[in-house]
């Protein structure tokens, strides 16, 4: 019997349902080391459950939301959604020239943002001139952009993967494990 309280409990057994249901990928990393972290394996019924939710959500705004509306601060909105995404290209462009393993998670949140940004755009423009600035700079910036954002994550995802194959193939080439005393400075 653990030692958790009977929440976590029945959390867990969802979590394993889950995990009995749906197949792990048959990723090498999987191959190597399965990620069983409690909060990896909540991850999916919650997010599946946030998405059920948000069905009946997405319904409602759409029917009952006026769709015109004066924002107070519609001007704080954008630029700070646009400091968001300044951060977001400037993290993708640093962990780009580094080659980091990171690359993935900035470079799809950064797609995220600026596939977004090109929505709401186009989405809040008046008609006339304002309208099609707003097209042109989805079309020939803003999706682009997210595209090779998303390009990005997966093949530096993929490359990843074909390193730790090569690494497993090739045990003479993997780092040497240091442990807490016996670490050179």
């Amino acid at each position: 019997m653990s030692d958790d309280p009977a929440p976590m409990q029945a959390l867990a057994q969802v979590a394993d349902t889950v995990d009995r249901a749906v197949p792990m990928s048959d990723e090498p990393g999987n191959r190597v080391l399965v990620d069983n972290a409690r909060l990896v394996r909540w991850a999916a019924p919650l997010f599946a459950l946030c998405a059920v939710i948000l069905l009946p959500w997405i319904v409602v705004a759409g029917l009952t939301l006026p769709s015109r509306q004066i924002s107070e601060n519609y001007d704080v909105a954008w630029a700070g959604y646009d400091v968001l995404l300044l951060i977001g290209l400037i993290a993708t462009a640093i962990l780009a020239l580094r080659r980091s393993r990171l690359l993935p998670i900035a470079a799809s949140a950064t797609g995220a943002l600026l596939t977004a940004d090109a929505w709401f755009d186009v989405l809040t423009s008046p008609s006339g001139w304002d309208l099609v600035q707003a097209v042109a700079m989805c079309v020939l910036a803003e999706l682009p952009l997210a595209f090779l954002c998303f390009w990005l994550a997966w093949h530096s995802q993929e490359v990843a993967e074909q390193r730790l194959v090569l690494l497993l193939r090739h045990p003479r080439s993997r780092p040497a494990a240091t442990h807490g005393s016996e670490r050179s400075s």
